[in-house]
């Protein structure tokens, strides 16, 4: 059972579900684009423990704010607890008889840092009211019911990455994901074998998707696909995109796609390197990638590009902020032993900036929403 687990309060529970956050390794804002992305589920996760009730409410505490919140599904609720009761409104549209429960959460996926902690409360929270519930949802099937609460619900215009990492990734591979289609492939992603880690660094400097900056680039990238008459900025191809940016007039429209296209070229290249056990190949890709969303997207901050350069400086492979962007995490390839002195140069340039010093730590792919045998 995970850490977080041990920290519910006593039972007894009828079911215990976790979800873990994830990290995108390549495949930024491409998602909501009918793109490809490439994310790999985290150790940390999100455990949600749910006892039935005999009437139709429902009952959620916090450890993270020690609030408790009581809801009836005929109110608007706001807050964290808003992810809570996206997912039983979203059960209920799809036309499941959700039953009332009393539900306990608690987390270490760290909040505000992009690694999306709501996805893992909204998938967590899924599974448990489908377990008590008895219903039969493939878990194939899920990852829309949890993105449908964050985007109708929360009011978050999210894509369909978050909720897909946190349901269906597998420890020790990357999903490959084709979010027109959903088809999906586990992409082995040992990197302890080729001597490798991901190094993921906390900036510190927090981000909100329910921002208008978020919802501006997919108005722009929905805009641009119009024009282009396209289905979405998936169908540019990369060889034909200076004739699609010549057909815009806009300079920040054309910066948009350029990005889109550009990103979803670098998951297919990303993928393709990991098939021939090439990891070292993702880290130029990555470093593109990176250069991408700070020139083309605009979503990076001072924090972020000053990690991503000090990463690189002490030796990293690649490295690239990882999210929605405005905040949140860095990854950073690097030699297994090298993670130490990366970390410490990360850190160095924070202090010299004047920066809130960071979080660092190393990662490795773990297993996505699964049930746990608790018995506290």
């Amino acid at each position: 059972m995970s850490t977080a687990g041990q920290r519910l309060p006593e039972g007894p529970y009828d079911a215990v579900w976790a979800s873990p956050g994830r990290v995108n390794l390549i495949g930024e804002h491409t998602d909501y684009n009918d793109g490809y992305v490439l994310p790999f589920a985290l150790p940390h996760s999100t455990v949600v423990g749910g006892r039935r009730l005999d009437r139709p409410s429902w009952t959620v505490w916090s450890e993270q704010t020690g609030e408790t919140v009581t809801f009836d599904g005929t109110q608007k609720v706001e807050g964290w607890a808003a992810y809570v009761a996206g997912v039983v409104w979203a059960l209920r549209e799809a036309g499941h008889d959700v039953p009332g429960a009393a539900l306990a959460i608690t987390s270490d996926v760290p909040s505000g840092a992009g690694l999306s902690s709501s996805a893992a409360i909204e998938c967590a929270v899924l599974a448990v009211l489908l377990d008590l519930g008895g219903f039969d949802v493939p878990m194939a099937v899920r990852p829309r019911l949890a993105q449908r609460a964050e985007n109708e619900y929360v009011g978050a215009p999210t894509g369909i990455m978050d909720q897909s990492a946190s349901t269906l990734c597998r420890a020790g591979h990357a999903l490959f994901l084709d979010c027109r289609s959903l088809a999906t492939e586990q992409v082995p992603f040992d990197l302890a074998a080729q001597g490798l880690a991901i190094l993921v660094v906390d900036s510190r400097a927090p981000h909100a998707h329910v921002t208008g900056e978020y919802a501006a680039r997919r108005r722009d990238c929905e805009e641009a696909a119009k024009i282009l008459d396209v289905p979405a900025l998936r169908d540019v191809e990369p060889d034909g995109l200076q004739a699609a940016l010549a057909r815009l007039d806009d300079e920040v429209m054309r910066k948009r796609v350029r990005h889109v296209v550009t990103e979803d070229q670098r998951v297919l290249d990303t993928v393709a390197a990991l098939r021939s056990g090439d990891a070292r190949a993702v880290g130029p890709l990555m470093t593109a990638s990176h250069s991408s969303m700070r020139e083309d997207y605009e979503i990076t901050v001072p924090e972020v590009d000053t990690a991503v350069s000090a990463a690189l400086r002490a030796g990293a492979y690649g490295a690239r902020m990882t999210g929605g962007g405005f905040g949140g995490c860095v990854l950073a390839l690097v030699d297994a032993e090298r993670c130490a002195a990366v970390e410490a140069a990360v850190r160095e340039a924070f202090a010299e900036a004047g920066f809130t010093p960071p979080d660092a730590f190393v990662v490795t792919p773990a297993e996505g929403t699964h049930k746990i045998d608790y018995a506290g």
